[in-house]
């Protein structure tokens, strides 16, 4: 596909930017930017019939493992949990309930107040096969590995993507005893 660079109104849809992957919807009269996430500005038209190039490079692999260990280091009990970064702080959120909501609701259990996030754009719910992530109809859509899904089973170490955040899906099965005294691993 040939990158959009240049004009400022792109039509209606939806795009993905080159450099980060990154998937901006637009409305009829909007104006393609700056990417939010990466700042580039270069942008393919994204397609649910067609995978993303694999040209486009993704997050960098030690932004990934770095959240991933800064978030096993928070947890102090075994569980499934999400774990992503937001105002510049790293969040633990732990899923403990049948479902847990994902959006900008206020009544949404992981809440992102961003324009990027639907108000009840996903869920994730515990099936007899595992923790599933679930569309919830969302604008923007939600992507599992950099994949646009309806619905997915998740794995220890998934990336889940909802709107501009990127939050990884993490099992933990033990948890090293920790001294109380000085808080670190025994």
């Amino acid at each position: 596909m040939e990158p959009l660079i240049s004009g400022t109104i792109a039509a209606t849809g939806s795009f993905r930017c080159e450099k980060c992957g990154y998937v901006l919807t637009l409305a009829a009269a909007d104006s393609l930017t700056d990417c939010p996430d990466c700042g580039a500005r270069a942008f393919v038209r994204a397609s649910l019939f067609t995978a993303p190039s694999s040209a486009a490079p993704q997050v960098v692999d030690d932004e990934r493992d770095r959240l991933i260990a800064d978030g096993r280091a928070r947890i102090d009990q075994p569980g499934e949990y999400l774990v992503y970064e937001a105002d510049d702080e790293i969040h633990v959120a732990p899923l403990i309930g049948e479902w847990t909501r994902i959006g900008r609701s206020l009544a949404a259990n992981v809440r992102f107040d961003d324009p990027t996030v639907s108000r009840r754009h996903a869920l994730i719910v515990h099936t007899p096969d595992g923790a599933q992530v679930l569309d919830d109809r969302s604008l923007n859509g939600v992507f599992v590995n950099g994949t646009r899904v309806t619905h997915r089973t998740l794995a220890d170490g998934d990336e889940i993507v909802v709107g501009r955040y990127r939050l990884r899906f993490l099992v933990v099965s033990e948890v090293a005893a920790r001294s109380e005294a000085t808080g670190t691993t025994a």
